[in-house]
């Protein structure tokens, strides 16, 4: 792929998956697909073409004004006696008769087509095709519901009626001719392809090309929404400028698909950023879906292709048509690039799915050798054959193929923004990625002219320290958040300082301490502060500084802990003491981080990783469900064999329980499992499992919960003598904790109360010695 080559579209590369455009007043209704509309329409042009030259005279007549002395103002000749239906072209008799008078100027259909006497055949065909096209957008008017799209075709009726009438070629009125933004969308793809591939060896640059044909050809038959559907889905944007867009993609891009007497364009060719903004969200994960959805019918060769590259291709696209400094937009990128110098980000040279499979490899492989630092740039196979392989290694082929299968993020079951499963920073990631909120890490340099905006937020952050840490007297935190020692990575958004965490750096030591960390009230609880402290985290990654230490006070603990932060610290008490300040009241929490993990992208790692050791069980159960010979030893006497002695037992990865004392005496038992309950109901954590959930306070709780469980019922169960084994007694505690971990959100009070009383109510049966310790 030569850099000066570009990307020339094809036909759509999707295939089964490629999303069919709508026919001009269908709305996208099953059956009214562009290519049986289009090739509907050429066929009558085609038939009418073919018909002899009076049947073509009295089609243009109904069309044509007439020309009869008198100044006539009639616009059309009307038939006499029309049929009660619009018979089929190919029925109408050939037969016309140029004297019949108009119903509505009762002058003779010749009167009204004089001026066609010496056209020519081709002219005459041309004003045809025009014919059609009105009829056809004439049906398009009354069909269609939207009143925007209604008034354009309406408009385009009205323009192509009056070319009939003058003989004239469509020309359409506006104030703009294509292209309407520059540079296009094709040329910004072209853009992103040389400025993120063209490192590449060739044939994975070709792929790059494929992706990229496929994804401009979609566009270029994609069927926008409605101005009116876009402001119910999203009120905050642009409705006026959609709105023009919206306009000129039906003239210039969408009805001449079908009306081809008006002159067409390709959307990817006269629209630019702002048009592939306002689409590519909605657009993406429509055709995620219907490619996952249709994978099966896609042939095999494009399979891999659409389900694994596809998606990686559309992330890394949507970074840079949503970030604002993204040079692919530039329309000075080209001359750039034609000099052989394309421009890479810094610290970008490796595409972000290599950072993420590296981590996953991590995971699965069972890590690095310690000591070794791992180079996110070097070839992950290099690093396969230095590492030893221990038992219980998974071979590389193996995960490569299973990471092609979920590699379409459709795949992975989506969560909510809002769901309590999601993760706490998804949607500051999200925003982030859209250019909604930035990063920036400011501090006031002695050394440097001053900068008014740096200084501004500096003044931003004091405000927010200020509000947010009332303990902090005013004077303290200016004095730290100015200082040219301390830095402060400040969180920006519209312009405006939201949130800072302000710290300082003690290279020497090894260590950094964290001074102030707030978000402004309003925007709290939107996973900012969670992301603040990623950001924080790679920053010192790349400075090689891998230890946090800060005072927290009782406020500031939970967040902290969250952070991965803890009491225990690693940093030697000779590294900080006299370092950095003490607090009182305040507990020294510290923070140790590994340079191999990709902070910001963490929970999408995680949430990866966890689909890939699903994909694994599912294929080892797979391998393992063979059915086996009946036993046939019970037909020769024997009445009791070992469980592991059974075929294929062992190959379902059971393995013998571990030893337990079982209490033989019934007595024995009802008193070590009543003492056991006695401690568990006594402890904190135990109220909210006290009595049977009522339906009043929990409304859908017995539609979800199928067995529910609770510590009166167990208290009921010990008293009739229920609980014979120590099984059936574990086994109804442990469905207490299950089913309010099923039931309840994991940031839930009851929840957390679940897991503490969980592990309190083991700690006591082992020290009953009723399960191995």
């Amino acid at each position: 792929m030569a850099d000066s080559a570009g990307i020339q579209q094809g036909s759509p590369a999707v295939g089964a998956a490629g999303l069919v455009p709508a026919a001009p007043g269908a709305a996208g209704t099953e059956g009214s697909g562009a290519a049986g509309g289009s090739a509907r329409i050429a066929a009558k042009k085609a038939q009418l073409r073919s018909s002899p030259r009076p049947k073509k005279l009295e089609k243009l007549g109904v069309y044509s004004s007439c020309k009869a002395e008198g100044a006539c103002k009639c616009n059309g000749w009307k038939s006499q006696n029309p049929p009660p239906t619009p018979p089929q072209t190919d029925q109408l008799s050939n037969t016309v008769n140029l004297q019949e008078p108009c119903r509505s100027c009762s002058h003779t259909l010749g009167d009204h087509v004089t001026h066609l006497e010496n056209v020519s055949e081709e002219e005459m065909n041309r004003l045809l095709g025009i014919v059609l096209d009105v009829e056809y957008l004439y049906t398009c008017v009354h069909k269609e519901e939207d009143a925007d799209t209604k008034q354009v075709y309406f408009s385009l009726f009205k323009l192509l009626r009056k070319s009939i009438l003058q003989m004239g070629k469509p020309m359409l009125e506006a104030q703009e001719s294509p292209p309407f933004e520059k540079p296009s969308i094709e040329q910004g793809v072209n853009n992103f392809v040389q400025y993120k591939f063209s490192h590449l060896p060739s044939k994975e640059r070709q792929t790059i090309m494929e992706l990229a044909k496929m994804f401009l050809n979609q566009i270029n038959y994609w069927q926008l929404e409605t101005p009116s559907q876009r402001r119910q889905r999203v009120p905050s944007d642009d409705a006026v400028g959609y709105k023009v867009n919206y306009t000129r993609w039906l003239c210039y891009c969408n009805v001449p698909q079908f009306c081809d007497s008006l002159p067409r364009y390709e959307t990817t060719q006269i629209f630019g950023r702002t048009l592939l903004r306002s689409v590519f969200t909605v657009m993406r994960k429509q055709l995620l879906e219907q490619a996952r959805q249709e994978k099966d019918k896609l042939p095999p060769e494009k399979r891999t292709l659409i389900l694994t590259h596809f998606p990686k291709f559309l992330s890394m696209l949507e970074e840079e048509v949503y970030s604002h400094s993204s040079p692919i937009w530039s329309q000075d990128f080209l001359a750039g690039a034609t000099g052989g110098q394309i421009p890479i980000h810094t610290g970008d040279a490796n595409p972000q799915t290599h950072l993420l499979l590296i981590v996953i490899l991590i995971a699965l492989c069972g890590g690095f050798p310690v000591g070794e630092k791992r180079k996110t740039s070097e070839p992950l196979h290099h690093e396969e054959n230095k590492r030893p392989r221990v038992v219980g290694d998974i071979p590389m082929d193996l995960i490569n193929e299973v990471m092609a299968t979920i590699s379409d993020p459709a795949t992975i079951p989506e969560t909510s923004l809002l769901s309590a499963h999601s993760a706490r920073d998804e949607a500051a990631r999200l925003e982030e990625r859209r250019g909604v909120i930035e990063f920036h890490v400011i501090g006031n340099s002695l050394n440097q002219k001053p900068n008014k905006r740096i200084l501004m937020w500096l003044v931003g952050l004091q405000n927010v320290f200020s509000h947010q840490l009332p303990r902090m007297p005013k004077e303290y935190i200016t004095r730290l958040v100015f200082d040219p020692k301390h830095k402060t990575l400040s969180l920006i958004k519209d312009g405006r300082v939201i949130g800072g965490i302000c710290f300082r750096m003690f290279p020497s030591q090894g260590f950094t301490e964290i001074v102030f960390c707030a978000v402004t009230s309003n925007e709290q609880v939107k996973g900012y502060g969670t992301h603040l402290m990623n950001h924080l985290k790679e920053y010192h990654i790349k400075h090689e500084i891998l230890n946090f230490l800060t005072y927290a006070d009782e406020y500031a603990i939970g967040y902290f802990k969250k952070q991965g932060f803890s009491k225990d610290i690693k940093v030697p008490k000779t590294k900080y003491v006299g370092y950095i300040k003490d607090y009182e009241g305040a507990t020294l929490m510290g923070c140790e981080l590994n340079p191999s993990i990709p902070y910001t992208e963490f929970s999408v790692i995680i949430k990866k990783q966890k689909e890939i050791i699903k994909k694994l069980i599912e294929r080892k159960q797979a391998q393992i469900r063979k059915v086996y010979p009946g036993l046939s030893c019970f037909k020769d006497g024997v009445r009791q064999i070992p469980i592991e002695s059974i075929p294929g037992i062992r190959e379902t990865g059971w393995k013998p329980a571990g030893k337990g004392k079982e209490l033989k005496d019934p007595e024995q038992l009802y008193s070590t499992l009543k003492t056991i309950l006695q401690h568990v109901k006594s402890h904190q954590n135990a109220w909210p499992f006290m009595e049977p959930v009522k339906k009043t306070e929990a409304p859908g709780y017995y539609q979800v919960i199928r067995f529910p469980m609770d510590l009166k019922t167990m208290s009921e169960r010990l008293k009739s003598r229920y609980y014979t084994t120590r099984k059936l007694f574990m086994a109804d505690m442990q469905r207490i904790f299950t089913n309010c971990r099923e039931y309840n959100a994991p940031e839930s009070e009851y929840y957390k109360c679940a897991n503490i009383l969980e592990k309190f109510f083991y700690t006591k049966i082992k020290e009953a010695g009723l399960i191995e310790k």
